[in-house]
């Protein structure tokens, strides 16, 4: 059994573990108790015990790290707070059912019974009618659309409801209030109409244009599988008519249709997970419970995941939405609840345009209602009145403003998709522009997922490159302990080269398998063809690399005795026998280093391993882990015929194995692998620092590991480096880290078990720092770290690669994905980088641009549309001057000419300082402040405005009708002058009041 320490989650070499082991390398302790899981039978059986599994439970990865996922904290209304609590327990009621699941803890013969199914006969016809009645058919249901309400959103969103109500005012003025009915005010009504279904049109086409996500989770899914019915008939059915029961077979290539639980695997039976995790390693069906969690037992297959080799039965245990795939699937394609930063800046220029405007109305009734209704009761009745304060709702409302936006949102995000850059919805598009915080992955993010052997060692002597490791087979033959550790490199892997490349040079040979495999064999092959060593040996058992154990296994027997002198020590091979078995295991040297009790020295033989030799190669290990590299420690054992009396494959051969691989195994070498950085990375990461932007690693890793690796990428520069004891826990007057000055870059180096102590107090200090790299963290960890900076006014980025990361992705207030990363992470992000990480940068800027743009949009939008549309309005109510503008030119303005002009704004370059000036902060720079509306009102409007009355005045001066014969008229015609000369000539002004503003 293992330690009970191991109570959270790795990602692990090459982003390929799902499970983290408490005990960091810097603590120096060695888990020597942690022995690996007794692995059970691959065969039917009945013996394996619910409640003695239950009784010996850990504490390892629960659900609830894993699917629920949890929304942003940044809140700016109550109704977005319910709304959350409300998604949270739902989630967190999800989570509670999948860690009560059991499926995988029962035998065999309690889970046909519960079942209430025979595996060789499999379900009745009446059985199969019945659960299709209970249990529905196997397919994902579509994600419940609120049609209403979404329909009831596209009309009364923005400035929907304030049109609607002018439409139907302006109908009422018409008639039954009009005396007689005129029919301006019918053709007004009809046009505010249009513009109202105008703007749910452009409302519902942004909705449209987000990506569909159940359409593309349902892809993934089988179409149909072979199953056992009615007296045990093999049948080919619709995956969609799978009921919870029904015995299924599965071969290589298939995909699972529905989680199942094997009942029988063949031996080289495996299972690629990636669809869901993101990490390429298979991994191998067992009959028997191999982990407490639902999620990482291996006797449990997963819907949606493939099977690569080998075959199995299994019996259904979830069908549908009961899944874990459509448990993740439903999360991940539900909307975040609350609204996007750019809406809420919208929301509030709503909020401050509607309040000016009630209040000019406001001013209008009570000039009318205390003076004009008693003085000039002619001018102005009640149906003028309404006419009149809808007029000015029109001349301040600019409605053109959602289309322009939906307009330079689209162009942006069209221009950022051929930058390789996707936006699932055009209103994350400005969001990455005020991020300040970045939480970056490390493998296959930051660093190129390509792994190389930098350096190995044989006992205490180290060889620096590969090629030195090589030179010294050369001179010194193949007895060597540098000859035995490449045999053992090329032995003890699951990689495969493709064989269609072998002529390629060996760096650009394809190799099928786990990075961390595949920079092993590539070492292997460059001393020695791995093929020789391969043909010489018989595999016969192995035990695939877990999260858990942290190991791999592999056992042979020699195929010709010609492999002795290759594999082994001179003594060893003459003592070989041909019935004699090699166990091989390479792992993580804090798991194998205490169970050797021999090592290999540099000359090929075999010495007892000493403390001061311990001593020493533990420092080599921990060197290279500074410098960030993972260190592979490779071993064997022979094991006579006489202590193996079982067959490979059976669950005693799997035991004794097992035991043997516990003590006195032959150390035989220590490898060390890179992953290095990619290029352009380190220049990523000073750009996004001068635009003022934090970025941090949280990753699986040591924190040795995973500091060195930050310090290539530049994400700590720091010449001293903190850890968690630098964060007081209670505030005693010392100066806080986050008062330190920001010229003055602090670092510290955290790991996933010590923030679950952190209080308020510490995570204020931690929270401050300008480089932080969190490491081995599990997902529930990255979820804390999301919320914890967005409670401190952060907008955090949040990359992420496999479902694990799902949780923080869609609690982030952006979840970036990258191309290559699982389906799922994909779909619960926000933005994908179809590219590399090094598009951040360009995506960074436009956020800021579209920001930028925007701001000049409403700048552009105000003074013509808004401001000079609503002087004449008031000079006619006020001053009984004639309205040289009508209500039905002031949308023809908002709605066509400047919407047009304004969209060409989108197209607008980036400022010189986009990325120099640090992120915008959502409570305090806002879309439209009062700088904005000074400038737009105060200054180009005022501008606009006399200049397009004293155009249309002084042409109607230049005809004949004088200012001051205007001035308080009231409606009444100058003395003098023909009515309907008047009438043209006022028509005349009012167009070119229009053009002007136009042209302006």
């Amino acid at each position: 059994m293992a330690d009970g320490n191991e109570n959270t989650v790795d990602k692990g070499t090459n982003n390929q573990r799902l499970k983290w082991q408490a005990s960091d390398e810097e603590t120096g302790t060695l888990p020597n108790q942690s022995l690996p899981r007794q692995r059970l039978t691959r065969t039917l059986s009945a013996a394996s015990s619910a409640a003695s599994t239950r009784a010996n439970r850990r504490a390892t990865v629960d659900p609830a790290v894993t699917l629920p996922i949890h929304y942003r904290s940044l809140s700016f209304d109550i109704d977005e707070v319910g709304q959350r609590e409300e998604i949270k327990a739902k989630n967190d009621g999800i989570a509670i059912e999948l860690s009560n699941i059991e499926w995988h803890t029962l035998s065999t013969t309690s889970l046909e019974k519960r079942l209430q199914v025979d595996v060789a006969h499999g379900l009745s016809s009446d059985q199969i009618q019945q659960r299709l009645r209970e249990y529905g058919k196997n397919v994902l249901s579509p994600t419940p659309h609120r049609w209403f309400m979404q329909v009831f959103g596209y009309f009364f969103k923005g400035f929907g409801v304030i049109l609607l109500a002018g439409c139907i005012l302006v109908f009422v003025s018409w008639k039954p209030l009009g005396d007689p009915p005129a029919v301006a005010n019918l053709a007004l009504a009809i046009v505010l109409l249009a513009v109202f279904f105008i703007q749910a049109g452009f409302n519902a086409w942004q909705d449209w244009s987000s990506s569909k996500v159940m359409a593309s989770i349902t892809a993934m899914l089988p179409e149909s599988c072979i199953v056992i019915r009615n007296a045990g008939n093999q049948v080919n059915i619709p995956a969609a008519e799978i009921v919870p029961g029904d015995v299924i077979q599965i071969k290589a290539g298939n995909k699972l249709p529905a989680d199942v639980r094997f009942v029988h695997v063949s031996n080289d039976a495996y299972f690629d997970r990636s669809i869901l995790t993101g990490e390429s390693v298979p991994v191998n069906g067992t009959i028997d419970a191999t982990e407490e969690n639902y999620l990482e037992t291996q006797n449990i297959g997963l819907q949606g995941t493939h099977c690569v080799s080998g075959n199995a039965l299994a019996i259904v245990v979830s069908t549908g939405d009961n899944t874990v795939f459509g448990r993740i699937a439903k999360l991940a394609s539900e909307p975040k609840p609350g609204l996007t930063l750019l809406e809420k800046e919208v929301l509030h220029f709503i909020a401050l345009i509607v309040a000016i405007m009630l209040t000019m109305i406001i001013v209008v009734i009570i000039v009318w209602a205390t003076w004009l209704r008693k003085d000039h009761p002619g001018w102005i009745n009640v149906p003028t009145l309404i006419v009149d304060c809808v007029s000015v709702a029109i001349a301040f409302i600019p409605e053109g403003l959602p289309i322009s936006i939906t307009a330079s949102l689209t162009i942006t995000a069209n221009i950022m998709r051929k930058n390789q850059i996707l936006c699932k919805s055009l209103k994350t598009v400005e969001t990455l522009g005020s991020v300040s915080v970045i939480c970056s992955d490390k493998t296959g993010t930051l660093t190129r997922n390509k792994m190389f052997v930098t350096d190995c060692a044989i006992s205490t002597s180290v060889f620096n490159s590969p090629m030195t490791a090589r030179d010294e087979t050369v001179l010194k033959g193949k007895s060597t302990g540098v000859h035995q550790l490449r045999a053992l490199s090329g032995l003890c892997n699951a990689a495969e080269f493709d064989a269609a490349a072998e002529n390629m040079p060996l760096n650009e040979r394809p190799i099928f398998g786990d990075a961390t495999d595949q920079a092993i064999l590539r070492f292997s092959e460059l001393l020695d063809p791995v093929s020789e060593i391969r043909r010489l040996w018989k595999k016969t058992w192995e035990l695939a690399f877990n999260s858990r154990n942290k190991l791999m296994i592999r056992t042979f027997t020699v195929a010709e005795s010609k492999g002795f002198g290759l594999a082994l020590s001179p003594v060893e091979s003459m003592q070989f026998k041909p019935e004699d078995t090699l166990l091989t295991i390479k792992g993580a040297p804090d798991i194998l280093i205490e169970r050797c009790g021999y090592l290999v020295t540099a000359d090929g033989s075999v010495q007892t391993l000493d403390a001061e030799t311990l001593r020493q190669i533990k420092g080599i290990k921990d060197e290279w882990s500074n410098k960030g590299k993972r260190v592979i420690l490779l071993a064997r054992k022979v094991i006579v015929a006489q202590d193996i009396i079982t067959t490979p494959g059976s669950h005693e051969y799997e035991s004794e194995i097992m035991r043997q691989a516990k003590s006195d195994l032959i150390l035989v070498g220590l490898v060390g692998i890179v992953d290095p950085p990619r290029e352009e990375i380190p220049a990523v990461v000073k750009t996004l620092r001068r635009a003022g932007i934090r970025i941090f690693m949280v990753t699986g890793d040591f924190g040795l590991t995973a500091l060195a690796i930050a310090r290539q990428c530049g994400i700590v520069s720091a010449s001293r480096v903190e850890d968690a004891t630098a964060l007081q826990r209670y505030n005693s007057g010392r100066e806080m880290i986050v008062d330190k000055p920001e010229h003055t870059p602090s670092a510290i180096v955290i790991s996933g078990s010590e923030l679950l102590s952190l209080n308020d107090t510490q995570w204020d200090q931690l929270c401050g720092y300008q480089e932080i790299v969190f490491a081995r963290t599990t997902p529930e960890q990255k979820l804390r770290i999301v919320r914890e900076f967005q409670s401190r006014e952060e907008i955090v980025g949040m990359t992420g690669d496999g479902v694990n990361d799902a949780p923080s992705l869609k609690a982030a207030d952006i979840g970036i994905a990258l191309g290559s990363g699982s389906d799922i992470a994909i779909e619960a992000s926000d933005m994908v980088l179809l590219d590399s990480f090094s598009a951040i940068v360009e995506a960074v800027q436009y956020g800021r641009v579209v920001f930028d743009n925007l701001k000049k949009t409403i700048i552009y939008l105000l003074p013509a549309g808004s401001f000079s549309e609503f002087w004449p309005v008031f000079t006619n109510v006020v001053f009984g001057l004639p309205q040289v503008l009508s209500s039905f030119l002031m949308i023809v303005i908002c709605c066509f000419t400047d919407c047009a002009a304004a969209t060409v704004l989108a197209y607008e370059k980036p400022e010189a300082d986009v990325l120099l000036r640090p992120p915008r902060n959502p409570r305090k720079d806002k879309l439209v402040d009062w700088k904005l509306m000074l400038h737009a009102y105060g200054v180009i409007g005022i501008i606009q405005t006399i200049c397009s009355f004293s155009m249309s005045y002084w042409y109607l001066q230049r005809n004949g009708i004088p200012f001051s014969s205007l001035w308080f008229g009231f409606g009444a015609v100058p003395a003098g002058i023909d009515e309907e000369y008047y009438s043209n000539k006022l028509n005349e002004a009012s167009s070119i009041y229009f053009i002007n503003l136009v042209v302006m």
